[in-house]
């Protein structure tokens, strides 16, 4: 089994590159299986995207939580079904560390990567913070407390300080462009996987 991470910031097209990865396994007649964080079919998931429609720390707090927990959840869920997929994919892992305050963005995501197992392929969906709020206002959803352009910059420069070990898509062009990406991060991983 091939266990992936697709992560970025809020608007940067994680959700569009994990399906564009799905669909391409499944055409390989590989069995997938996709969590998407917050997870709202799980009570941690649903509390946790509650908390990131309201400001404040102690909001945050309480979101980052139940984040927690909705992905020891997941993992826990990857355990035990992971040998009925070839493949498992999350949205959304260990970059949320990103969200922190920027002086514990670093120890927060190194402690993360110690404690929770590392996916075998780590997939950072990049997109300048203009071009993610444009995607987050034409989703017509009410916005979580990070969807700011002053605080997807942040964020951006946290994740960038982060992300060295991910491979990175460009998600600010065409879906074209982007699937051409996955296309060739799959190539990448196939072969690795056959050899």
């Amino acid at each position: 089994m091939t266990w992936y991470a697709v992560d970025g910031m809020d608007g940067s097209g994680k959700t569009t590159s994990s399906d564009f990865i799905h669909q391409q396994l499944a055409e390989e007649g590989r069995k997938v299986l996709e969590i998407t964080h917050p997870n709202v079919d799980t009570s941690f998931g649903r509390a946790a995207a509650k908390y990131l429609q309201r400001d404040g720390k102690v909001a945050v707090l309480i979101s980052t939580m139940f984040y927690i927990l909705d992905v020891l959840h997941s993992l826990r869920i990857k355990r035990k079904h992971g040998k009925e997929y070839d493949d498992v994919i999350f949205v959304r892992y260990s970059l949320a560390a990103a969200y922190m305050p920027g002086n514990l963005c670093k120890p927060i995501y190194k402690l993360i990567e110690f404690v929770l197992p590392i996916p075998d392929v780590k997939i950072y969906v990049d997109v300048e913070p203009k071009i993610a709020l444009e995607r987050i206002y034409q989703r017509g959803e009410a916005l979580e407390t990070f969807e700011t352009e002053e605080k997807l910059e942040k964020t951006r420069r946290r994740m960038k300080m982060i992300t060295g070990s991910w491979i990175e898509i460009d998600n600010s062009g065409t879906p074209e462009e982007t699937l051409e990406q996955t296309r060739k991060i799959l190539e990448k991983v196939r072969s690795e996987r056959d050899a």
